[in-house]
């Protein structure tokens, strides 16, 4: 057999033994039924109410920044007075 030939048998027999392990480790994670945890029911008079998933209040959007690579020239600043002009 050349060397060919025993790298095709190893490509297509021997790395196919970690797919299939990995296969079926997916298909026994997702035939196991879900534990489920004892809950206990809410106290409906105890006047506080939970949000689970609610969301925070929203803060006001931003102001729009100033400046940047693409913002308009700024004016020129003026003359200083310690300069005299000869």
């Amino acid at each position: 057999m050349s060397e060919g030939t025993k790298m095709v048998i190893f490509m297509g027999l021997i790395l196919k033994i970690p797919v299939a392990a990995m296969l079926y480790i997916v298909w026994w994670a997702v035939r196991q039924n879900p534990e489920v945890d004892e809950v206990e029911p809410p106290n409906e008079g105890d006047g506080q109410d939970f949000h689970r998933f609610g969301r925070a209040p929203r803060r006001p959007p931003r102001t729009p920044r100033r400046g940047g690579p693409h913002a308009a020239p700024r004016c020129a600043p003026e003359p200083s007075a310690r300069r005299s002009v000869h």
